[in-house]
């Protein structure tokens, strides 16, 4: 193939084909991946069912974010092969790693069926999933951009930040269409599979668009003139004017976009079903809707940027987002479930104990038993959804739940109890403290009938259209910023430490933080800070590199 430079696509493949075929293989790569996401609840109860409520929901979550700890080495070693191998063959074996371990999942025995092991292997193939994600983001945008023509770099590769949220639209739709034919008990007990399993379909479309592309023109022509990084990582990350650049990618720009695209498209699917207890069908319609509307926007910043700069609407995004978060999420309780706002604002609920009576409740190896009287009520609290304020008793005595101008004792498992004995004792006592949550107006779960669905989608729509800001412009950025011959390298590892540590674990961390303190909101604290900081950061020290020449 003849060398080719910037903007000029080899003979016989258009520009339209260059994208397509980019976007089509990354759409199925963020379906396999987001899968899981979805349908965390559903692994929880097959996977993780030798631990209690609270710890199992938690670990799917580590599960689930254990395929982002590792984006950061697949963004590493199949970054390098990028750069030595090139983009398109890289980019294949990144496809074809992810579309076969996703299909695994849809087969793998239960913990009832094989104990321990199943975990571990669920751990292992998500683990596998995250090091193809980390080498093919990188190659998809840095292909398409060395396509583009000169002053639509941000409009071309927008089209590759609309892949992650069609691959989670899509991922939706397809749960959305086998829960709604199959019934939600045979759902629950086998149907989650079936989105697992048709990923083998998707897998064969994909990998038959992307092998009819081309090399990308700029790695061909440094192949043609012998100027290709011999040691990419050493180039990349043993330099400290490259690695300069890496940290101030990473801190400036792709932390606060993590946080702000995590909390857009998944925290508000986690905090609507797990926390407003919203039906999981309609919670998963109402978010598909937001995210249709949303995703032309992508396109839209992705050409504005092309105007105005990457660095302008990337970080005003991340500040609008801090600045809102709080108000649109009381705004999602309000309109998903007013019985549960009302209830709050009439029967607020205090926890009073003593502080060496409550532990953190995440047991990693499911042995502890969390019977104080305190654990026992923060675990009936956190089960039913209910926001409420710890208060700190003076003396050790008995743990107090007030609902309004109500007391509730709570349950004392210690002494003389024998484990099935509290395990009878907390039933009976749980049925009663629900009794006491219901006759306050606490809902068990939202009525679908009384959410205010227009607003919801509203609500979520503003939330997706920070996404948009922030994501849209991300790639051109990130492919600006580094030269051509350690560009697949240098651009992954900060854009996969961004989005797989800080914005992979935010889910976790939350609602780890909400299980601790009490507040359904205080998670929203961590994408706050963090975006608060990433936009002082990109402000103060990140130049714009908008239509900087990139074949060099």
């Amino acid at each position: 193939m003849a060398a080719t430079g910037e903007g000029k696509t080899p003979k016989g493949e258009s520009h339209l084909k260059v994208v397509a075929g980019a976007s089509a293989g990354t759409v199925f790569e963020w379906y396999d991946f987001f899968l899981y996401g979805s349908l965390a609840g559903f692994i929880t109860q097959h996977f993780f069912s030798g631990v209690n409520e609270v710890t199992g929901f938690i670990f799917a979550l580590l599960a689930f974010a254990a395929g982002f700890a590792v984006r950061p080495f697949g963004a590493i070693v199949f970054g390098r092969l990028g750069d030595l191998w090139g983009r398109k063959n890289t980019f294949l074996v990144t496809m074809m790693l992810m579309g076969v371990s996703t299909f695994l999942v849809g087969l793998l025995p239960s913990y009832e069926m094989i104990g321990v092991a199943a975990p571990i292997l669920l751990v292992v193939l998500r683990l596998l999933q995250g090091l193809a994600l980390g080498g093919e983001y990188g190659g998809a945008a840095t292909y398409v951009a060395e396509h583009a023509p000169p002053g639509k770099r941000g409009l071309y590769t927008s089209w590759i930040q609309t892949t992650a949220t069609a691959g989670l639209f899509l991922s939706l739709i397809v749960i959305l269409l086998v829960r709604t034919n199959i019934g939600e008990d045979a759902f629950r007990a086998w149907g989650w599979r079936i989105p697992f399993l048709a990923s083998i379909l998707l897998l064969g479309v994909s990998l038959w668009i992307r092998l009819r592309l081309n090399e990308s023109p700029v790695f061909q022509k440094m192949v043609d003139e012998g100027k290709t990084s011999k040691s990419p990582l050493t180039d990349s990350f043993a330099k400290w004017p490259n690695l300069k650049l890496v940290i101030l990618a990473l801190l400036g720009l792709t932390a606060g976009q993590a946080v702000v695209w995590y909390t857009g498209q998944f925290y508000a699917l986690f905090f609507l079903e797990r926390v407003l207890k919203v039906d999981g069908a309609l919670t998963n319609t109402l978010v598909a809707i937001a995210l249709l509307l949303g995703t032309p926007f992508f396109i839209l910043f992705g050409w504005l940027s092309d105007k105005v700069g990457r660095k302008p609407i990337i970080l005003a995004g991340c500040l609008i987002a801090a600045l809102t978060y709080f108000p649109i999420f009381k705004a999602l309780t309000t309109a998903a479930n007013p019985d549960l706002a009302a209830a709050t604002a009439r029967a607020p609920v205090t926890l009073v104990a003593h502080p060496s009576d409550c532990h953190f409740q995440f047991d990693p190896i499911g042995r502890m038993s969390f019977t104080t009287a305190c654990d026992v009520a923060k675990g009936a609290l956190a089960g039913a959804g209910v926001s409420y304020i710890n208060v700190a008793a003076r003396e050790p005595g008995p743990t107090l739940i007030r609902i309004g101008d109500r007391e509730v004792p709570s349950l004392e498992g210690g002494g003389a109890m024998s484990a099935s004995e509290f395990k009878a004792a907390k039933e009976a006592w749980t049925k009663g403290f629900a009794a006491e949550l219901k006759a306050a107006g606490y809902p068990a779960k939202a009525d679908s009938a009384k959410v205010n669905k227009p607003l919801v989608v509203g609500l979520l729509f503003l939330l997706v259209l920070y996404v948009t800001m922030v994501y849209g412009p991300i790639a051109a950025a990130l492919v600006e910023m580094f030269p051509a011959r350690i560009r697949y390298t240098s651009m992954s590892l900060p854009y996969h430490l961004g989005n797989g540590w800080l914005g992979g674990f935010l889910p976790t961390t939350a609602f780890a933080m909400v299980a601790a303190t009490g507040d359904i909101y205080y998670g929203l604290w961590y994408p706050i800070v963090v975006a608060t900081v990433s936009a002082v950061i990109g402000i103060l020290w990140v130049k714009e590199m908008r239509d900087n020449p990139i074949e060099a």
